[in-house]
């Protein structure tokens, strides 16, 4: 069967085979789809000074070099959300690119922590979100929310913030957890995440690339709190016992080349192409388009381009997507023989 699927997939990778191959996004920040004219749109709309009144000066707006400075431009830009339509409007436009882009199934981070501390409700945000779930069905995009707690926040707002998810429980999928990681380690949140854990949440983190103290992070994330899937973690390559680990336990690892290339000028390729190759499921993803120049697709794109990569390898990575996603393995089976029959096409 498999080298039968090699035989069948082209030798020059398109566009078009990029954007039509079946794939699920489970590493996308709905505040890091906020396009520059959806963001002077929504602030125009609710009185919201932004500093910028074109769209081409919120957008050079969007400049930063390192972790800390996009968190920086992130989170003030959040602002212009006020309204349960404002956050449906910003979903809903991130699912229909998702569309365009072949993606089937969606799990999608959102950051209560950051509205709340500016006065709006959790059942505001949750149910501009879950809307737009519920309405991406109508074109054939199956959409889910994380709710992610701020790494740089107490860990007792994230208790906080789990308590007061308690009635819209059934509106989100899994737990995450984001922001800055200096200084703030898994450990810290070990307590929220033995809760959410026990609630019946699934469970990721960030392990975001060349941190201070990126292996003691991913092994307290893998090891302590027991996570069901790594976000980002490439770093994991510096361990082989670690490596093994995940392999043993076929842990999904999100990886996002273009946001890679905006923080440490390097897309960490190599990395994800070398954990492929050992049996890793790797997947590839977006992470906050809006602000790293490029969707799900044009993220396959990039590393396909810059390390050569075959449709081969593009395949397994949109397969490795769906295997780690928090689906039935009825419905990993469905849309894993969508990746079949849309390759014999080709």
């Amino acid at each position: 069967m498999i080298k039968e699927l090699i035989i069948l997939l082209p030798k020059t990778i398109t566009r078009e085979f990029i954007e039509g191959l079946p794939k699920a996004e489970l590493h996308l920040h709905l505040e890091g789809t906020l396009e520059p004219e959806l963001k002077l749109k929504l602030a125009q709309k609710n009185g919201i000074d932004i500093g910028q009144t074109t769209i081409e000066d919120v957008r050079k707006s969007y400049d930063y070099d390192s972790l800390a400075s996009f968190l920086a431009v992130y989170y003030p830009g959040m602002n212009v959300l006020q309204t349960e339509d404002d956050f449906y409007q910003l979903a809903l436009e991130y699912l229909k690119k998702a569309k365009l882009n072949g993606v089937r199934h969606v799990e999608m981070f959102f950051d209560p922590q950051a509205h709340l501390t500016r006065g709006i409700t959790f059942e505001t945000f949750i149910k501009g979100y879950h809307r737009a779930c519920v309405d991406a069905a109508a074109f054939n995009v199956d959409a889910h929310l994380i709710m992610c707690f701020l790494r740089d926040m107490p860990a007792k707002s994230a208790n906080e913030v789990l308590e007061m998810a308690k009635p819209y429980r059934d509106m989100i999928l899994g737990i995450g957890l984001d922001s800055d990681e200096h200084h703030n380690p898994p450990l810290k949140f070990a307590r929220p995440y033995s809760d959410a854990a026990s609630q019946g949440y699934h469970t990721t983190m960030h392990a975001d690339i060349d941190q201070v103290d990126s292996i003691e992070h991913i092994k307290q994330a893998l090891e302590i709190i027991e996570v069901d899937r790594l976000d980002h973690g490439t770093n994991i390559v510096e361990n082989q016992d670690l490596v093994d680990w995940v392999n043993q336990k076929q842990l999904g690892l999100t990886s996002c080349p273009l946001s890679n290339g905006f923080v440490t000028n390097d897309m960490k390729g190599k990395e994800i192409v070398e954990l492929m190759e050992q049996g890793v499921k790797v997947s590839i993803n977006s992470d906050d388009p809006a602000y790293f120049g490029g969707y799900i697709a044009d993220n396959y794109e990039a590393l396909a381009e810059k390390y050569n990569l075959t449709a081969e390898q593009l395949v397994t990575f949109a397969k490795n997507s769906f295997e780690t996603s928090w689906i039935s393995d009825f419905q990993k089976e469905t849309y894993l023989k969508e990746i079949d029959e849309f390759v014999k096409k080709f």
